[in-house]
């Protein structure tokens, strides 16, 4: 029972320091609000269990957060397992996402990294390809930012080492994103 307190209390004190981001949150939130309303759409990548959180957050947009409105154009770059594994077996892990980005990002439309260590070099390559082609980058991003975090314009870093304490306040940030954009695009 002891166990369950204490990662339960290390998990709240990890979410509660995510306060100390609301300027970089409120930033994020009105850089994809314009991004959106000039017309352009949301690709999000990472890994693992940031693979599923850049899923997860391409549905709350695509389909409803908690509001009712029109969908919110979301690309997820971790779901396509056939374009993931050419690339990887045809030239490298490493580019998966980048070699993606180079197709699909346009001028203006928002790319989001999701890496817990922040040293994801496929996300890096994604951010920086998305960078040359004009995109917004933002960075989710876990224990002291990595090599990633002078790769974005706009960075989060959650303040841990620990894998699962990154990831639940990465989910909390990116629900907070998810349901104060949706409240712009609200149908009445």
């Amino acid at each position: 029972m002891k166990d369950i307190e204490l990662i339960i209390d290390e998990s709240c004190k990890t979410i509660s320091e995510i306060k100390n981001h609301n300027k970089e949150i409120n930033e994020i939130v009105l850089t994809i609000t314009s991004c959106l309303q000039n017309g352009k759409k949301i690709l999000l990548m990472g890994n693992g269990g940031s693979a599923a959180d850049a899923q997860h957050i391409a549905a709350e947009f695509l389909g409803r957060f908690k509001r009712e409105r029109k969908g919110i154009p979301a690309i997820a770059l971790s779901t396509d397992t056939s374009t993931i594994t050419s690339i990887s077996n045809d030239y490298s892990f490493d580019i998966i996402f980048s070699r993606q980005c180079e197709s699909l990002v346009n001028s203006g439309d928002v790319v989001v990294g999701i890496s817990t260590s922040g040293n994801s070099i496929n996300v890096k390559n994604g951010l920086e390809i998305s960078k040359k082609k004009g995109a917004i980058t933002i960075a989710l991003l876990g224990n002291d930012g990595g090599i990633i975090k002078d790769t974005a314009d706009m960075v989060i870093i959650v303040n841990s080492k620990s894998t699962a304490r990154i990831q639940e306040a990465h989910r909390v940030i990116y629900h907070i994103i998810c349901e104060l954009v949706e409240r712009k695009f609200e149908t009445n």
